[in-house]
């Protein structure tokens, strides 16, 4: 699999950290596993890998290796696969214009990257949790430990709403999500999918994991209220609303971040606001923001416009005064006519992943479909993030108006897919279940590993 060369191709550039005894008995490239796992240098440099992959940073003097997932590829594929008439698609790749179309065959070039991107991370991640009794500082081995659970958490969590079938909250999750794999890279491994059910149990694991074991603050990285922010998420999706509601409850009360004072501070920034509880951090030497590629206009880094606001979504908002709505500017030259959105106007900007407005959301519904008030009141809830964007304060709530709420705060972010899907609601004329909304299962990797079965209606 593809995860596997790349960690060797990783292991050699590392080689060149480690101490000159450890390294200096054979070439660089043919290094021992053992020997690139030497020190915990070392396996502090594999988990920064792991990081780089997500946001599509390569070694120095080679191509990249990596889709950039979490820099804007996931985003991109799940807000287009989920489209009804929030977006046009108006570029040439294929492989994009066939998940907006809902039309993907089973070597999507989309589904391909994300499915070896993402076991590429969690090939480097198993090294790791694999190499712990390398650190003799407890402190340290717990934070390294944090962090890359949560990375194979959300990864994993990503993975089974990409390629299995929506969770269902009543039970009897037997649909088939991902292979779970725990252990360092092995070409001789062959791996079946495991349950929606099992990966889902997994996930929880892994992040339940990193929240004890990680600090409340980790400067960059991810620290224990990203991996509760994820948790949340996890609950949320599962239906699981008093888990998602104490999860963001805990995040919103403890953390210490805060909305910021304008909708647009939120956005586009070189250091992280207050409002983001963790980014892939991006910048002219490293990294890349795949959202600005498709959104944004050639002027501002992008492609001009591959992804364009439409009218459905506009028409969404209740008010011509609402910051959200009015987060947008025309396209020029090739994108001349259409609407953009403002939030990936920069293209060396982070890459937000978790903001605290999505926190408020995830309270205000759980507690809505509860009745209770963990925090603030669903009402008050709603009407803080509107005030924020002077959207005029709503005077009574229905389930309705807060998941269009959500869509307002949070599009163009990732969620369209997943959020339709949880709600069980129609997703540009299909089913929420519908076997098109769910990614192949790339065929490469079951060229490979003849374990794997397809997704309906990929064969």
């Amino acid at each position: 699999m593809k995860f596997i060369k790349n960690i060797l191709l990783m292991m050699f550039f590392i080689g060149t950290i480690s101490c000159e005894k450890e390294l200096d008995l054979q070439p660089q490239q043919s290094i021992s596993i053992d020997a690139a796992t030497a020190t915990p240098e070392n396996i502090n440099a594999i988990l920064l890998e792991a990081y780089d992959i997500g946001r599509n940073t390569s070694p120095d003097n080679v191509a990249p290796l990596y889709s950039g997932n979490y820099s804007g590829e996931i985003n991109v594929a799940v807000d287009l696969l989920g489209n009804t008439d929030q977006v046009s698609w108006n570029g040439t790749f294929s492989n994009l214009r066939d998940l907006f179309n809902k039309a993907m065959i089973n070597d999507n070039a989309s589904a391909l990257n994300i499915y070896a991107d993402s076991y590429s991370i969690i090939g480097h991640v198993n090294t790791v949790l694999d190499n712990l009794d390398k650190f003799e500082d407890a402190t340290e081995s717990n934070r390294v430990e944090g962090e890359a659970k949560f990375l194979r958490g959300l990864v994993y969590f990503d993975m089974v709403r990409l390629y299995g079938q929506q969770y269902n909250a009543a039970g009897n999750n037997t649909q088939l999500g991902v292979p779970i794999v725990l252990l360092p890279p092995d070409v001789s491994r062959a791996v079946p999918r495991d349950t929606v059910e099992d990966v889902y149990a997994q996930v929880i694991t892994d992040l339940n994991d990193a929240v004890s074991l990680l600090p409340d603050s980790n400067g960059l990285r991810a620290d224990r209220y990203a991996a509760m922010a994820v948790l949340a998420r996890v609950y949320l999706q599962q239906g699981n609303f008093a888990g998602a509601r104490d999860a963001a409850n805990d995040v919103l009360q403890n953390s210490g971040h805060a909305l910021t004072a304008t909708y647009t501070e939120a956005f586009d920034t070189d250091d992280n606001p207050n409002e983001t509880i963790f980014s892939w951090v991006v910048n002219v030497q490293e990294g890349s923001n795949n959202s600005n590629l498709y959104y944004a206009t050639q002027a501002l880094g992008g492609r001009g416009g591959d992804i364009a606001i439409e009218p459905g979504y506009l028409d969404k908002f209740d008010s011509l005064t609402d910051e959200r709505r009015n987060f947008t500017y025309p396209g020029e030259g090739v994108s001349d006519g259409f609407t953009l959105t403002s939030k990936f106007a920069r293209q060396f900007a982070n890459a937000t992943h978790i903001r605290i407005a999505e926190m408020h959301l995830i309270r205000a519904e759980c507690n809505f479909r509860l009745a209770t008030a963990i925090g603030l009141s669903p009402l008050d809830e709603i009407n803080a993030l509107r005030a924020r964007s002077s959207a005029p304060a709503l005077t009574a709530l229905t389930l309705g108006l807060i998941l269009n709420e959500r869509e307002l705060e949070l599009a163009f972010e990732g969620f369209l897919l997943h959020d339709y899907k949880r709600t069980e609601r129609d997703i540009g004329g299909l089913p929420f279940n519908d076997n098109r909304l769910v990614f192949p299962i790339p065929q490469s990797a079951r060229d490979r590993n003849p374990l794997l079965d397809q997704n309906p209606g990929y064969n």
